[in-house]
């Protein structure tokens, strides 16, 4: 199977073989997270990189009341936490309510990438800036947007993200996200969710059976958002002539 972290950082800079191999032998060792399992607790002292490589993580915070806040969601190839392990202890939660296979990074293997590998580290400052565009979509998107845009133009996201790794497959990618987490993303209720997907479905935008979204006209869903990918910056400076996942 084609690693994901690789497939990403190859948008963030010209990686070697050499870069590739270390890359690959970095990521070799992977662990199972269970279903409604935290990776990093809030409150915790942070020592490992964790490192998405399969299913989905998601960033939040647990509110007074049980209340949950989702601030960010991981795909496989992302990271969940760069830079946290210069951290005393974790100010919010990163865990998944879907299972995910995950690779614990030791921050010594993070800064001897960085050291030697010049490569490699430009392109996890590229990821890094844009997990920071991402934040910037999403606090637009909760801000300005209705609720029926703000889901369809987190749909477009993911679908981007994925097909970037290679998880895209006939317009359609798996999804266990439920109602309730939905609604923890987006800041309505679950009843609302229904509403808004249902209304998606009616209008033909998405189509969503057994785990699995589909898209059956991207173009159409990305106008309905006003989706733009640049905040996930998938053009290389030095490499105009790659082509965007997910645009047409």
């Amino acid at each position: 199977m084609s690693n994901p972290l690789i497939m990403k950082l190859e948008y963030g800079a010209r990686l070697t073989d050499e870069d590739r191999a270390v890359l690959q032998h970095l990521t070799h060792k992977t662990r199972r997270v269970a279903r409604h399992a935290d990776i990093s607790p809030e409150g915790e002292r942070p020592e490992n990189v964790h490192l998405v490589m399969e299913g989905f993580a998601c960033r939040y915070k647990i509110l007074a009341g049980g209340r949950r806040q989702i601030m960010a969601f991981m795909v496989p190839g992302d990271f969940c936490d760069l830079h946290v392990a210069i951290l005393g202890e974790m100010d919010h939660s990163i865990g998944t309510s879907w299972g995910c296979t995950i690779v614990d990074i030791p921050r010594s293997a993070i800064e001897d990438l960085t050291a030697y590998h010049p490569r490699i580290t430009r392109a996890l400052w590229w990821a890094t800036l844009v997990d920071e565009g991402t934040l910037r979509a999403w606090l637009v998107n909760m801000g300005q947007r209705e609720a029926d845009q703000q889901m369809a133009h987190l749909i477009c996201e993911l679908f981007v993200r994925l097909r970037v790794v290679g998880h895209v497959s006939d317009n359609s990618f798996e999804f266990p996200i439920t109602q309730g987490d939905l609604a923890d993303t987006l800041g309505i209720t679950s009843v609302h969710v229904n509403r808004v997907l249902q209304d998606l479905r009616s209008q033909g935008l998405v189509e969503w059976r057994s785990k699995r979204l589909r898209i059956p006209d991207v173009e159409q869903l990305m106008a309905f958002a006003e989706f733009d990918p640049n905040y996930l910056h998938l053009n290389r400076r030095d490499d105009a002539e790659r082509p965007v996942p997910g645009t047409l």
